[in-house]
């Protein structure tokens, strides 16, 4: 009896590794694909980092970067720990998992947060920055940002093409009689600016506001969805860790 109990203990001990080795395996390819997405984010967005007031979109995608990096790591070290039934191994693993999860919470705290007062940013900061600097002495980086916005979004102005006329820039001679800058013309000129008709400019309802805004959001659901999944596989990870370290135990008493 004695026997037959200890060779189904040693069935729960292998099969509990080749279950916790599998979840490594898809554990370290969401890390893979957290990295991926923070990546992705800063790279899409990279361009329009100068027209936000605040930094919190930029950190929560480092943020995953950097979890997803760790995972990654972490991986390498848990398929260590289950190969050699190594209980202090395994006990890093779980710490190590414990703070992934910390970390991705932060993040997720911080896309949360971010998320709900958009809009408003939006709305104050953009108007803004298209009144005060664009074309500016000091805002190369700004007035590149808000030509690639209004280029790949199809729009102009901040609501409208109406809010170019109260820029420092359009007002000044600089400006050579444009009425919006060159980057609001649908086929992109020298002076195109001069012309506002609806066939010459980009007219969209809501603005650039409306199309930013929808883009960052999608980056945040996207970012949200991916933290949530591999938050989920982590909890799963420090039960099975937890379960083999027991087994590890009991076998070595």
């Amino acid at each position: 009896m004695a026997h037959y109990k200890s060779k189904q203990d040693d069935w729960l001990t292998v099969y509990l590794k080749y279950l916790l080795f599998v979840f490594n395996f898809f554990f370290w390819v969401g890390g893979a694909a957290v990295t991926a997405v923070g990546v992705w984010t800063l790279a899409e967005k990279s361009g329009y980092l100068s027209v936000l007031a605040s930094s919190t979109f930029a950190a929560s995608a480092y943020i995953l970067i950097f979890a997803g990096a760790l995972v990654m790591v972490t991986g390498f070290l848990g398929f260590g720990a289950i190969i050699r039934e190594d209980r202090s191994c395994l006990s890093t693993y779980f710490c190590l998992l414990l703070v992934i999860f910390l970390v991705e919470l932060v993040a997720g705290v911080l896309a949360h947060m971010y998320y709900r007062r958009l809009s408003d940013e939006l709305k104050l900061h953009l108007t803004r920055t298209l009144a005060e600097n664009y074309r500016q002495p000091g805002a190369a980086e700004i007035t590149a940002s808000v030509d690639r916005l209004q280029q790949d979004f199809k729009c102009c102005g901040s609501n409208s093409s109406a809010d170019w006329q109260h820029s420092a820039y359009i007002l000044s001679p600089e400006a050579e009689g444009r009425r919006v800058p060159d980057s609001c013309c649908k086929t992109m000129v020298a002076r195109c600016g001069q012309r506002m008709h609806p066939s010459n400019i980009y007219k969209v309802e809501g603005g650039c506001i409306t199309k930013l805004e929808q883009f960052l959001a999608d980056h945040l659901l996207l970012m949200g969805a991916v933290g949530i999944g591999v938050a989920c596989l982590q909890i799963c990870g420090m039960i099975l860790t937890c379960c083999l370290h027991r087994r590890l135990q009991l076998h070595f008493y």
